[in-house]
C-alpha cells in the first residue's frame, strides 16, 4: 500500500534536519563569534572623540589658565575687593617629590598692585598634611568705606589708601576622607592713609564714632583655628558634595589697642541632578566679631557684604558691621564638560550692630547670571553679571563664587 503523501514530506524533513541542523547551528556560533570579536575589537580600540570647535576653544582657554608647577601662567585674581578687573602673571617651579613654588605679580585698572611669593608642600603623614606659606605686599588706593549699617547710602562713601604687607604660615590635616582641620599664624603690618584721588578721605574726615579705629596702623599677629565636614571635590571646584566648618580668628595688634576676636561659620551644599548634568548649590555664611565694644575693631577689618564672592550685584565693601549673614543660591548647567559652566544665581545679605540683629528681614537681594571657566579641581576665571537695588554690577574674578 503506498505511503501516503503528507508522511512521506514529513520524514524527509526530519531527515534532512537531521543532516542540516548542526551545520546551521555551527554557521550561527560562527555569525555569534564574530559579533563578539568585532565587539571586543571596538571595545579596545575605540574610535577618535570628535570635539566640536566650541568644545576645542574651551579646552583650549582651559588648558592655557591652569596653573603649571612650572614656568610662566596667567593670574586673574583680586589685589584688594573693588580693584575691579585685574591682570597678572606668575612664574612656578616645583621642587621635592610634590612640592611647587610661585612669585606672582598683579595690577588693576585701579591702581591696585599686589606682589606675593607662595609655596605649597603636600603630601606628609601619608598624604593626611599639606603646609603652605606666603609673603607679600599690597596697595589698594581709594578703597572704599560707606559707613556702618544697612541704612548707610551711596553718597556717604569716603575713601582710604590701604596698604599691608604679611607673612603667614599655614597647615591643612584630613585624617580621615571627610574630617578637615586647618590652622594659620602670620603677622600682617597695616598703613592705612588718606586717599590720594577723592575728596571725602576716611583719614581726616571721619570721626572714630563713624569709623571705629580711624588713624591707627595696627600691626598684628593673626591666628586661625578651623574644623569641618568637606566632601565635595576640591574647594575651587565641586559638582557635588559639601563643606561645613566653623573657624575662629584672633588679632593681636603688637603696637596698641584694637585687639579682637572673630568667629566664623559657613554651610556649602551641591546637588547634582541627571548625572551632574545640573547643580544645585547651596551656602550660607555667618561673621560675628566678639564682644559689644563697638571701638575694639578697624573699619577696614570688619566683617562686610558687597564683592564678587558675596552681594555680587553691589559694590564692595558697601555694607560693614560687626556681624554679617549670607545666603547664596545657584542653578548650575553644564554645557561643556570639558572646562565651562553657566548659572543662574541669586544673593541676600544683611549686616548689623548686634547678633541678635541677623535676620532675614531687611536684607539686600541681587540675581544674576554667570559664565565660569574650570579645570578639576579649580576655577580661574568667573563672568557674571548681577542686578539689585543699586543698578548692575559686573564680576571678573579668578576664584569659585563659592
Amino acid at each position: 500500500m503506498p505511503t501516503p503523501l503528507i508522511p512521506r514530506a514529513i520524514t524527509a524533513f526530519l531527515a534532512a534536519l537531521c543532516i542540516l541542523g548542526p551545520a546551521i547551528a555551527s554557521a550561527q556560533d560562527t555569525r555569534e563569534g564574530i559579533i563578539i570579536a568585532q565587539q571586543t575589537d571596538k571595545a579596545a580600540h575605540p574610535p577618535p572623540e570628535t570635539l566640536t570647535k566650541p568644545e576645542i576653544v574651551v579646552g583650549y582657554i582651559g588648558r592655557f589658565l591652569q596653573p603649571k608647577p612650572r614656568g610662566f601662567f596667567p593670574v586673574f585674581d583680586s589685589v584688594y575687593a573693588g580693584g575691579s578687573v585685574t591682570l597678572g602673571g606668575g612664574y612656578g617651579w616645583a621642587y621635592g617629590d610634590k612640592g611647587s613654588f610661585a612669585v606672582r605679580g598683579l595690577y588693576s585698572i585701579k591702581n591696585y598692585k599686589l606682589f606675593d611669593v607662595l609655596t605649597n608642600s603636600p603630601g606628609h603623614m601619608n598624604g593626611h598634611l599639606t603646609l603652605f606659606g606666603t609673603a607679600g605686599w599690597r596697595n589698594a588706593t581709594d578703597a572704599a568705606f560707606y559707613g556702618l549699617g544697612m541704612g548707610a547710602s551711596l553718597g556717604d562713601r569716603s575713601d582710604f589708601d590701604f596698604k599691608e604687607s604679611y607673612a603667614r604660615g599655614n597647615a591643612e590635616l584630613r585624617p580621615g576622607d571627610w574630617v578637615v582641620f586647618k590652622g594659620s599664624v602670620g603677622l600682617e603690618a597695616y598703613e592705612i592713609g588718606p586717599s590720594g584721588t577723592h575728596d571725602q578721605s576716611v583719614e581726616g574726615s571721619l570721626t572714630p564714632d563713624q569709623a571705629p579705629g580711624v588713624g591707627a596702623d595696627p600691626t598684628y599677629i593673626h591666628s586661625r583655628a578651623t574644623a569641618g565636614i568637606d566632601t565635595r571635590t576640591s574647594p575651587g571646584y565641586s559638582r557635588s558634595g559639601g563643606y561645613y566648618g566653623a573657624t575662629i580668628h584672633n588679632f593681636t595688634n603688637t603696637n596698641g589697642p584694637y585687639d579682637f576676636n572673630r568667629v566664623e561659620g559657613e554651610a556649602i551644599q551641591h546637588i547634582p541632578i541627571l548625572r551632574e548634568t545640573w547643580v544645585l548649590s547651596f551656602r550660607g555664611k555667618v561673621e560675628s566679631t566678639l564682644g559689644n565694644d563697638m571701638s575694639d575693631t578697624p573699619y577696614f577689618l570688619l566683617p562686610s557684604l558687597g564683592s564678587g564672592s558675596s552681594l555680587r550685584a553691589y559694590t564692595s565693601w558697601r555694607f560693614r558691621d560687626r556681624h554679617s549673614l549670607l545666603t547664596q543660591a545657584e542653578f548650575r548647567w553644564i554645557p561643556n564638560r570639558l572646562g565651562m559652566d553657566m548659572a543662574v544665581f541669586y544673593d541676600a545679605g544683611k549686616v548689623a550692630p548686634r547678633f541678635d540683629g541677623l535676620s532675614f528681614k531687611g536684607m539686600a537681594h541681587d540675581w544674576g547670571v554667570g559664565l565660569r571657566f574650570h579645570g578639576p579641581s579649580f576655577t580661574p576665571l568667573r563672568l557674571e553679571v548681577a542686578r539689585g537695588s543699586e543698578g548692575v554690577n559686573f564680576v571678573f574674578s579668578g576664584n569659585a563664587a563659592f
